[in-house]
C-alpha cells in the first residue's frame, strides 16, 4: 500500500524502478561535463588566439629578489604558495588567504600586493620583492630598524606583510602625516594592536 502511494506521486506512465535507473544515466551523464566544458572553452580560445594552460603543471619563470626563479607548478597556484611552497620564501604569511589581513604582502613592480590573490603565472614578467631582500639581522633595513626601535612587532605573524607594504608607501611618500600614515597602511591588520608602534615607524623613518 505504501509503495503504491509512493508510485502515485510520480508522472503517469513512469515507474519507481524507470525513475531511480533515470536518475542513474543522468548522474552517470553528468560525469562527462568537466570534459564537454574544458573542450568547449578549448574551442573558445582556438577562435581567440589565447593560449589553454593547465591544468597539469606548467613551466613558469618568476623574477624574484632579483633573480629568476624557474618553477614546474599547475596554474592555479597563487604567488604566495609558490613562493612559500616551492621557493622557501616563507616571510609573507599565510593567515586569512582571503586579501583582508594583508600578512601577505608582498611588491610588484614596487607596488604592494596580497601574494594570495595573484596567480603566480600571472606574476611572469613582473618584479617580485618579498622581505627576504630588505634586509638581514646584521645590516637592518632602516624600516626594520624601526619596528624593532618602536617595538612595533609582537608574534610577528603581521611583520612582513606591515614592513613590505611600509616599504612601498614610503617610497610614495617619505614625510607622510599621521593621517596619511592611517590611511596608506589601512589594508593591512594587526591582530596584536601594535598600531601605535607601527605608526611611529613611518613618521620617524620617513623624516630620517
Amino acid at each position: 500500500m505504501d509503495d503504491d502511494r509512493k508510485q502515485s506521486d510520480l508522472p503517469e506512465g513512469l515507474s519507481r524502478r524507470s525513475f531511480l535507473r533515470g536518475g542513474a544515466a543522468g548522474a552517470m551523464a553528468t560525469g562527462l561535463l568537466p570534459a564537454a566544458l574544458q573542450a568547449k572553452a578549448e574551442a573558445a580560445d582556438s577562435v581567440s588566439g589565447e593560449t589553454v594552460v593547465g591544468p597539469g603543471k606548467v613551466a613558469v619563470a618568476l623574477t624574484v629578489n632579483g633573480r629568476q626563479r624557474d618553477l614546474e607548478i599547475e596554474p592555479r597556484v597563487t604567488l604566495l604558495d609558490a613562493l612559500r611552497e616551492e621557493l622557501d620564501l616563507t616571510g609573507a604569511k599565510k593567515v586569512c588567504d582571503r586579501a583582508t589581513c594583508g600578512a601577505c604582502t608582498v611588491l610588484q613592480n614596487g607596488a604592494p600586493v596580497y601574494a594570495c590573490t595573484v596567480l603566480a603565472i600571472a606574476a611572469q614578467g613582473s618584479e617580485i620583492t618579498t622581505i627576504e631582500s630588505l634586509g638581514t639581522p646584521d645590516d637592518m633595513h632602516p624600516i626594520q630598524a624601526a619596528f624593532v626601535d618602536n617595538d612595533a612587532q609582537q608574534c610577528g605573524f603581521c611583520t612582513p606583510g606591515f614592513m613590505m607594504a611600509s616599504k612601498a608607501f614610503l617610497d610614495r611618500n617619505p614625510n607622510p602625516t599621521l593621517e596619511q600614515v592611517e590611511q596608506g597602511l589601512g589594508g593591512n591588520l594587526c591582530r596584536c594592536g601594535t598600531y601605535n608602534g607601527i605608526k611611529q615607524v613611518l613618521l620617524t623613518t620617513g623624516r630620517a
